[in-house]
């Protein structure tokens, strides 16, 4: 009987631990194409992507191109296409941009033009406790977050699925 006490307690700690731990995603700007100017009749591509996906505080983006740089910027220089002073810049590449925050976050690509032909994009961050909220859209929006992190690298995940197998093993 105190063996089965143990377990279950054991178990519960388990559970308990695995679904408090905060999971990070990396995803992919752009899919397969990348950062890259949209063509004329799709200049929305950048935002709809980022509307599609649940980004976290912790998460990150990458961004990969080539002869362009992208540019984290304010709210009015987004709307602008213009920046001199971003509040964050690379040419690399390959860059990764890393929310260490919730909030809204406006990219835009650095090139001569770029931006005014639909190179920016939009990401809301949300914050730990209004992504793991039980909305009636959360469960869509957590198997979409799931499902997106294919074109990603997912960093660490503890799905409850998976702490239920692990836990009945124990018991």
């Amino acid at each position: 009987m105190a063996s089965n006490s143990m377990n279950f307690f054991t178990t519960l700690l388990l559970l308990t631990t695995c679904l408090s731990y905060v999971a990070s995603f990396e995803f992919q700007v752009g899919d397969t194409k990348g950062w890259v100017v949209p063509p004329a009749n799709d200049t929305r591509i950048y935002n709809d992507w980022a509307s599609e996906n649940r980004f976290r505080a912790e998460d990150s983006v990458r961004f990969r191109y080539k002869k362009d740089s992208v540019m984290e910027v304010t709210e009015e220089e987004y709307k602008r296409c213009n920046s001199t002073q971003p509040s964050f810049f690379s040419n690399t590449g390959n860059t990764v941009f890393h929310f260490g925050r919730s909030g809204t976050f406006y990219f835009i690509s650095g090139a001569n033009g770029h931006c005014e032909r639909g190179q920016r994009m939009i990401v809301k961050v949300m914050a730990q406790d209004e992504a793991s909220s039980t909305s009636p859209n959360s469960e869509k929006s957590s198997a979409a977050r799931i499902r997106t992190s294919s074109l990603g690298s997912l960093k660490f995940v503890f799905t409850p699925l998976a702490v239920w197998g692990f836990a009945s093993i124990l018991l």
